[in-house]
């Protein structure tokens, strides 16, 4: 019999260990094209985020007046002048299909733009950096902190720290309830201590969560917890560009004065002088020059660190850019580079993320602020009358989506010579029932139709209730069956 083998048998020393310990990193601060972007993007996020619930916008008597609103108790959803119901969900699910239409154009342009300019997690993070930095200094001031013993200088910093990253938590929880009640009235609810306690939860869930992602997590999200690397990675092309070391030009490293040397002896000496600038910027922490990585976010922050180095030193900047592994064969080649941002699956998303936006478009102009649904009865289906008729009941439900009362009207279209009765309300035209809707709300009638059977008619006629806005002409109109017992 075969003598069973432990898994750890195939693990030799060479192998090294299975899990690698966290190693701290120390981004560096820098300075440039692409850090002046990230900060100009994290303004706009942050301050749309924080500020949105306060923006006002007026919908006239008696509706909310917050922009931004998601009104759970009035199952609403208000966005400036769009107001959502519960049926009209399906916006959402086009919103869902663009947003991922747009994320696979950007990869397909630009790679990670979303991860390294745009995503939550990027954004605060990098917020808590700017915190941290300010408060205990840059990289060597941090690392020669953390080398040495704990003083009280140092822990008063750290104190401080933490104190201005947990305002920044408590703040990013406070301003996403916001979004669910009005916004100043929440606000004061909030600070005496009168607001529903489901309120104080999400904050203090909120702040957990951003304080622990932004301030200690960090490049793990992006690394082990977020799956887009590995989506990314299964939808990017060839033609892609990515954040890339150029290493047609910047092999072989050597340093300044080696490579004057190695120049005059007629050998190629690669512009890359091996500072690891490129390294120290990093907010994971990876060599760049090791080729593509999931670890990176492309944020192009080592594009900034290698073009300050290569002015320094006076050589042509864009050692490390948005490039590509065919541009670096032709150049290597000799060839011309090539650049396609305008190719098969960059105009399929594009068309696709039009066909999406124009049927959202046209769904929403073309929407009706009036609906009706009808139901019938299902006990008993139908009742045969002393004089011969037959009668049928129905439930209707009218929806009334505008901020106003409004007078409609039922007809019936069906068997002939049928009549409607509206039970429980009065009308003033009892031949065509003209009811009162009120505003911003949903109606629930019931409704009998009755008609002269024949005994020679189909078992089941279909019948149409149409319903129409004496003012304002609007129509909606709903299908079921005239049945026979």
């Amino acid at each position: 019999m075969n003598k069973p083998v432990s898994p750890d048998e195939f693990i030799t020393d060479e192998d090294g260990p299975l899990y690698a310990a966290r190693k701290k990193v120390y981004p560096q601060s820098v300075s440039g094209r692409f850090r002046s972007i990230k900060w100009r993007l994290m303004a706009v996020c942050l301050g749309v985020y924080y500020l949105l619930p306060f923006v006002r916008w007026h919908r006239g008597l008696g509706a909310p007046n917050q922009a931004v609103l998601i009104d759970f108790p009035n199952r609403r959803f208000y966005l400036l002048f769009i107001e959502l119901w519960p049926q009209e969900v399906y916006y959402f699910t086009g919103l869902l299909v663009l947003a991922a239409l747009i994320l696979f154009l950007m990869n397909a342009l630009g790679g990670r733009i979303w991860c390294g300019y745009l995503c939550p997690q990027t954004v605060w993070t990098d917020l808590f950096y700017a915190v941290e930095r300010l408060v205990e200094g840059d990289r060597r001031a941090q690392m020669k902190a953390d080398a040495g013993p704990m003083t009280v200088k140092r822990a008063g910093r750290r104190v401080l720290k933490h104190a201005i990253w947990l305002m920044i938590a408590w703040w990013t929880g406070g301003a996403w309830v916001l979004y669910f009640a009005d916004a100043p009235t929440l606000v004061r609810d909030l600070a005496t201590f009168q607001a529903p306690a489901i309120a104080y939860i999400w904050i203090a869930s909120l702040t957990a969560s951003t304080y622990f992602l932004a301030g200690y997590m960090r490049e793990q999200v992006c690394v082990y917890m977020c799956p887009w690397p590995r989506i990314q990675a299964a939808l990017t092309d060839e033609w892609a560009l990515n954040v890339t070391y150029k290493y047609d030009r910047g092999d072989p490293r050597c340093s300044v004065k080696k490579a004057v040397d190695i120049r005059a002896l007629g050998e190629k000496a690669g512009d890359c002088i091996d500072c690891n600038q490129c390294v120290a910027v990093c907010p994971t922490g990876i060599d760049i020059r090791d080729g593509a990585q999931l670890d990176c976010i492309q944020c192009g922050l080592c594009i900034d660190a290698c073009d300050a180095v290569m002015t320094k030193v006076g050589r042509k900047a864009g050692l490390i850019g948005y490039d590509n592994d065919i541009n670096i064969q032709h150049r290597l080649a000799g060839k011309k580079e090539i650049f396609k941002p305008v190719r098969a699956r960059t105009v399929v998303y594009a068309s696709l993320i039009t066909v999406v936006c124009a049927v959202m478009l046209y769904a929403l102009m073309s929407r009706t602020l009036l609906d009706v649904n009808v139901l019938h009865d299902r006990n008993p289906v139908a009742v045969r009358l002393s004089d011969g008729g037959i009668r049928n009941g129905y439930t209707l439900r009218l929806l009334n989506k505008r901020g106003f009362d409004r007078v409609i009207a039922i007809d019936v279209d069906g068997p002939p010579d049928a009549k409607l009765h509206v039970i429980g309300a009065d009308s003033v035209t009892p031949d065509r029932p003209m009811i009162v809707l009120a505003r911003d709300t949903t109606t629930e009638l019931r409704v009998l139709v009755t008609a002269p059977i024949d005994e020679k008619a189909e078992k089941s006629v279909p019948i149409i209730f149409r319903i129409t806005d004496i003012g304002l002409g609007e129509v909606a109109s709903a299908t079921d069956h005239f049945v026979l017992p």
